[in-house]
């Protein structure tokens, strides 16, 4: 269990300096380099805090030059929580709670190639997610975007913020699963849930604004039509908005730590024929999304 600072997450103040190590901002608003932490070794409570303060504040967190195996990959996403199970796993096999990311030239897609949120289908979808990339491709690139919902919603008009507070929005597995990347479902089909559009962080109490290009098929109570039309709004002021984006270049033995509350994401595939690898480990969300 990890303390929060409310008067901090109300005044919306970003710190660079934390008791056990330093930070190095990506962009003003989301994104930082955190320096001076080796992830191979246990966190101590007050590293563990200031980690989980810091991500609070950036929402996104990197991690340079670590040299971590399954186990130590896996220990660190614990002290955050219980590890989550993609719904994939029955195709890909192997360890439960790591979820290999890798593309060559023979691959017919990469992970994460459109704006998302991790696996909002599920009734609790991840909390956050901890992708360890240790290959990166010769030539550059490959680089992944991260889009802070928070300020999507601070964007909106009020009357759009208005009609949007209240709503829900159906979030469906079989879309990307079966749709984009041709999976044969496990029995019983991929998650769908009902969740609202416009959220609050369990922990900030921020408002979110909590659509994505990946799982939301439809507004609902909305007719089809008007469903499409808002939906296609949302995306392209996040597809279309830089002043949301922070970009991490990744390098070899890199670990990135993300909010998946606050957060969306984009796999930039920009590489082709070269490859990339990396493993990720997701942390179970406590509690539904809610408004």
């Amino acid at each position: 269990m990890f303390n929060t600072r409310e008067d901090q997450f109300a005044n919306g103040d970003i710190r660079t300096h934390y008791r056990t190590f330093e930070v190095a901002p990506l962009t003003p608003h989301i994104g930082a380099e955190v320096r001076h932490v080796d992830l191979a070794e246990p966190l101590s409570n007050e590293g563990a805090q200031d980690l989980h303060d810091a991500w609070m504040d950036w929402k996104v967190l990197v991690f340079r030059n670590q040299h971590l195996n399954r186990e130590q990959h896996k220990a660190f996403g614990r002290r955050f929580g219980t590890l989550h199970v993609h719904p994939m796993q029955h195709k890909y096999r192997g360890d439960p709670e790591i979820l290999t990311v890798k593309t060559t030239a023979k691959s017919p897609y990469t992970a994460g190639d459109g704006w998302h949120t991790d696996v909002t289908c599920d009734a609790v979808p991840p909390l956050g997610s901890m992708l360890y990339v240790t290959e990166t491709p010769e030539c550059g690139g490959g680089d992944t975007l991260f889009a802070d919902m928070y300020l999507a919603y601070r964007m909106l008009s009020e009357p759009i913020q208005r009609f949007l507070d209240g709503l829900t929005a159906v979030h469906d597995g079989a879309i990307p699963y079966i749709g984009s990347y041709k999976s044969t479902p496990p029995p019983g089909g991929y998650p769908r849930n009902e969740h609202p559009v416009v959220t609050r962080h369990p922990v900030t109490r921020r408002k979110i604004l909590y659509v994505n290009q990946g799982f939301t098929s439809h507004i609902v109570g909305l007719s089809r039509a008007e469903s499409r039309a808002v939906l296609e709004m949302l995306y392209s002021h996040i597809n279309s908005t830089p002043r949301l984006w922070g970009r991490v270049p990744w390098q070899p033995n890199t670990l990135t730590f993300w909010d998946n509350r606050c957060t969306q994401h984009h796999a930039v595939w920009d590489y082709y024929p070269h490859s990339r690898y990396g493993e990720r480990v997701s942390i179970l969300g406590t509690e539904r999304p809610s408004a």
